[in-house]
């Protein structure tokens, strides 16, 4: 076993100066460090059988973790153009996405043959050797900006960072069994009684934060942006709560309590049956805590550790009896303490007055012992629960290297958290950082209450804004413009007219956007697959099948906007939901599971693949024999969608005009035949009330023969 480090761990670089050599090997130090580090962690894994073994439900086991992090720099990597090859296929797909418990995430455990530790152990090996080459030799200037083409790489070692921390939590969770004390992990071993809490006066301020795209410092899509606000008067706890102060919630039964509960809080408790915190444990009349990799006496000067729903809980609890106003703070609010208690970042060379990015111990620490003006622990400890769910601040916009960073998560369900915890390292350690969970999800989490006569206020995302989301989803879901019908149902009704009496028990929709199209086959199918790269995009179709309604703005004019809402029932689809399912997955490397259709629809795909000839020579394997392919395309060939000599047609081939079709006769010829097209089916996507594209699309149909 590898011992603790004795140099602090690097923090995130400053990505300007003048010496780019010197820059070149911070990056290189700092990408190792985080390497490192994160597979130190998979050292606390007691045996090979520990990697396999789920720790929760709701997660996959670690194997997938140990893999996932390095795939996302190969896949990353290969979208910014940077690598121009996929190192392992099989790994990169099946270890690609199911981080968050989005519906589109696929944790069915027997759609996975997992490799073994030592195969993904290597594969690491290989990601690594070829991302230091790629700091060697990948031509660099400063500053590197969110269009550099380094900024990638700094992507790839910040979101191995978040895992370092997350892939700690499940280890937490893991049975007792299956981990085991390392000197590199080493948790706290003070404690002592708990301090009294006592709120605290915090004056009226203002509040003005939002990072442009100049800050020398790496950050995530949702720190960008502009954000003022007034925040009123308020009082908070000096301390964040402990575990002494949440037992006295414990001990009057406040589990048991309806009215302590919100509506969805009450759900949880219901459905899980908590009585106390999940990483307490109950030995008679004795309790103790789950740290990562053992048992400990309950510490109870030490943070609680809840979810949000529990924290909220407390605090009903608390102005009940009361009779004050107790909440969880707002974002705005921990941004008004973070500038009361006249903090800054955290020092490159020297410990951080916090218990923050693992310059202290493997755990939490007593809430008494880091003091930051007149409180303890804005900072660092254990993160702390807000009542804001996270939204995009004005001026928001999404990286192209990874659309679905946050946009997922603006859904009203994903509540901030601020402050960092023992194991907040890199960006996560920033003031700026915003990171959002799911209510009911565990992290190192605790909370500090407020007392405020303001109710909390929370900032609408419920509409989507998101320009072309918004386009895509009038697209898919709005009015008919210039008498031209809704392209994605025209294409359902094509492809089922041309089925006729073929078995029609399985179809994909493949590139399937938003999803009309998946919902209008399963008027026919018995089980419809919608697939696309985007979770931005299948996002709407899985809000559709859960919510039954999707809300978006449509540009007037200028700045003007004017609001809509689709329903199924209104669009006559909400007797088939029940037959969609939605997934996150890349059409050029899907999962093998994702076999045996009818019918296979690639609606305006192929001219946006990277790979078009892989897709296309390798179709037939998941379609049934006899089953059909129904291709539609407008054939915008661009390179920055897909490099020159991967395009399957639309250029001079020994002198000759090789159109598209030609191309897809040549590749789709040896296990297909064309039965139907080519015609031209027409769209039309409105940009504002008086600008639209119309463009024709030409669809063919290709049964499969061989």
């Amino acid at each position: 076993m590898r011992s603790m480090p004795k140099l602090l761990f690097q923090r995130s670089p400053n990505l300007s100066g003048d010496d780019v050599a010197a820059k070149r090997e911070e990056i290189r130090a700092y990408f190792h460090a985080t390497l490192d580090r994160y597979e130190q962690l998979f050292e606390t894994l007691h045996g090979d059988q520990a990697y396999f073994k789920k720790p929760i439900s709701l997660r996959h086991p670690l194997i997938f973790y140990l893999g996932h992090t390095a795939t996302f720099f190969a896949n990353k990597l290969l979208l910014a153009g940077l690598v121009a090859e996929r190192i392992n296929p099989r790994l990169e797909s099946m270890f690609a996405v199911g981080v968050d418990e989005m519906s589109w995430d696929d944790l069915n455990t027997t759609h996975y043959d997992w490799p073994s530790v030592e195969e993904v152990q290597t594969y690491r090996n290989a990601v690594r050797s070829i991302v230091d080459r790629l700091i060697t030799e990948t031509p660099l200037t400063l500053p590197i900006g969110w269009d550099h083409p380094w900024w990638t790489i700094l992507m790839g070692i910040e979101h191995e960072r978040i895992h370092l921390e997350t892939s700690s939590v499940l280890i937490r969770q893991h049975a007792l069994e299956h981990v085991r004390p390392h000197p590199a992990w080493e948790p706290c071993r003070k404690s002592g009684q708990a301090p009294q809490n006592q709120l605290v006066d915090v004056p009226a301020g203002l509040v003005s934060v939002g990072k442009n795209k100049a800050d020398p410092v790496y950050g995530w899509d949702n720190e960008y942006g502009r954000h003022n606000a007034e925040v009123a008067a308020f009082q908070a706890g000096k301390y964040l709560v402990s575990n002494q102060e949440f037992l006295a919630f414990v001990e009057a039964n406040g589990y048991g309590m309806e009215s302590c509960w919100e509506e969805e809080g009450r759900a949880w408790q219901h459905h899980t049956r908590a009585g106390y915190p999940t990483f307490w444990i109950r030995h008679g009349s004795e309790w103790r805590l789950r740290l990562m990799t053992e048992e400990i006496p309950m510490p109870w000067d030490w943070p609680v550790e809840v979810n949000y729903h529990e924290a909220k809980a407390f605090c009903n609890w608390k102005a009940a009896t009361t009779g004050q106003p107790f909440r969880l703070p707002t974002e705005d609010e921990w941004y008004r303490l973070y500038d009361v208690a006249g903090l800054s970042e955290i020092p490159h060379s020297e410990p951080a007055a916090a218990n923050i990015h693992l310059d202290h111990s493997a755990s939490s620490h007593p809430v008494n012992e880091f003091p930051q003006g007149e409180f303890y622990d804005v900072a660092g400890n254990v993160w702390q629960w807000t009542e804001t769910p996270i939204y995009p601040f004005e001026g928001f916009d999404i990286h192209p290297h990874y659309d679905d960073f946050t946009t997922p998560t603006f859904d009203g369900r994903h509540n901030l958290m601020k402050g960092g915890s023992w194991i907040s390292c890199g960006n996560e350690s920033l003031k700026s950082a915003r990171y959002a969970f799911r209510r009911h999800f565990f992290q190192h989490t605790g909370f500090r209450y407020v007392v405020a006569d303001a109710p909390a206020v929370q900032h609408d995302s419920h509409y989507e804004t998101d320009k072309l989301l918004s386009e895509y989803a009038e697209f898919h879901y709005g009015d008919e413009y210039f008498a031209v019908p809704n392209f994605p149902k025209a294409l359902a009704e094509l492809a089922i007219a041309a089925m006729g009496d073929k078995p029609a028990h399985k179809a994909l929709d493949l590139g399937c956007a938003s999803g009309r199209a998946t919902f209008e086959l399963a008027r026919h199918f018995d089980d419809v697959t919608g697939i696309d790269f985007s979770a931005r995009f299948i996002g709407q179709g899985v809000q559709l099948a859960g919510q039954g309604a999707l809300r978006y703005t449509l540009t007037d004019e200028g700045d003007l906007v004017f609001y809509k809402e689709r329903t199924l029932t209104g669009l006559g689809l909400d007797a088939v939901k029940h037959k969609v399912k939605f997934y996150q997955g890349d059409a050029c490397n899907l999962k093998t599971l994702f076999s045996g259709y009818d019918l296979i629809l690639a609606a305006n795909l192929i001219d946006r693949l990277y790979d078009p000839a892989k897709l296309l020579s390798s179709i037939h394997t998941r379609l049934n024999l006899g089953g059909l392919l129904m291709i539609a395309s407008p054939y915008t060939w661009l390179e920055e969608h897909t490099r020159k000599e991967a395009w399957i047609g639309g250029f001079k081939r020994d002198g000759e005009s090789f159109g598209t079709l030609d191309g897809l006769k040549e590749v789709l010829g040896s296990h297909f035949r064309l039965i139907q097209g080519p015609r031209e089916v027409p769209f039309v996507i409105r940009e504002t009330r008086r600008k639209f594209q119309h463009t024709l699309s030409e669809m063919t149909i290709w049964e499969r023969i061989v």
